[in-house]
């Protein structure tokens, strides 16, 4: 499963590895955080920068960038960085894993985008719980390279062809300050009931053929029970071929190594999963149609 972490494209200043983004990163984040470097073997390291008693005034005010980041894992010598192990294009990711917090709620880095793996538990659910037509299948699909363009959901996608899908991602929690609900909706974090958002995703980029507009009200209808919100936004693996549906979790501090959601809301985005899988039947129709202006 994908989620953000750096790349070493080269070594200067001896035993300092200097390094690049993968997927979208705030400059503030990585200063002072622990890392995993994964190379022949893991190796810790730190982040650095300048100590904040040394940096100018106007250093002071200027929001760092990675550029000006370095790793540090205790070498005194490009030897004995090489010695560890480390090669030119080796990948690391935050030292930060999953721990709990006051109620049903936890923390960890890589929660966008590995809490999809519920639509395993989606699965489990329909075997256990039954209710899935006999002539329905239906494959559950993790993907990587997501934050660099959403590459494996376009051929997962397009190779399975399936009628229709859902994509599961997380949203933007609202329920802490300085974030507006009018601009980016409602989700919140567990609130008593299910905050995870039904999103249908459409041709937006199309201003003749859009998804038939049986197919979100199919999709509204089959979750009812499970107390979802909805809005409308695109996703990647609907124009490889049919329609799909994504269902997001709600998030806070998206895109940081301390990602905090609720674990109750990724049973409920299982359950949601579950539902629409067991509505969808043979002879339902997906087929995206010519609709009047």
């Amino acid at each position: 499963m994908d989620e953000i972490g750096f790349i070493i494209p080269l070594h200067r200043r001896r035993w300092l590895l200097y390094f690049s983004g993968i997927g979208g990163h705030d400059s503030v984040i990585p200063v002072g955080q622990r890392i995993w470097i994964h190379g022949k073997d893991r190796v810790a390291g730190v982040i650095g920068r300048k100590a904040v008693h040394l940096l100018e005034e106007e250093e002071r005010k200027k929001k760092p960038e990675i550029k000006d980041l370095w790793i540090d894992i205790g070498a005194s010598s490009r030897a004995e960085v090489e010695g560890a192990g480390i090669q030119l294009g080796d990948v690391a990711t935050f030292q930060v894993e999953f721990q709990s917090l006051l109620g049903d709620r936890a923390t960890a880095r890589g929660f966008d985008n590995k809490m999809a793996r519920s639509s395993w538990r989606g699965m489990r659910l329909l075997k256990k719980d039954g209710g899935l037509d006999s002539g329905v299948g239906v494959y559950a699909v993790a993907t990587v390279q997501e934050e660099i363009g959403l590459r494996g959901a376009r051929t997962s996608a397009y190779w399975i062809n399936a009628q229709s899908g859902l994509a599961v991602d997380v949203n933007h929690a609202v329920d802490y300050p300085g974030v507006s609900k009018t601009r980016y909706g409602a989700s919140t974090s567990a609130r008593g009931r299910a905050s995870c958002a039904v999103r249908t995703r459409i041709r937006s980029y199309s201003r003749c053929f859009e998804m038939r507009r049986n197919w979100p009200a199919f999709l509204f209808k089959s979750t009812s029970t499970q107390g979802h919100r909805h809005r409308w936004q695109r996703d990647a693996a609907q124009p490889s071929r049919h329609g799909v549906g994504i269902l997001g979790v709600a998030l806070r501090y998206m895109h940081t190594p301390c990602e905090v959601l609720s674990l109750t809301d990724v049973e409920n985005c299982a359950k949601l999963m579950a539902a629409y899988c067991r509505a969808v039947k043979p002879g339902t129709d997906f087929t995206p149609r010519l609709l009047p202006a």
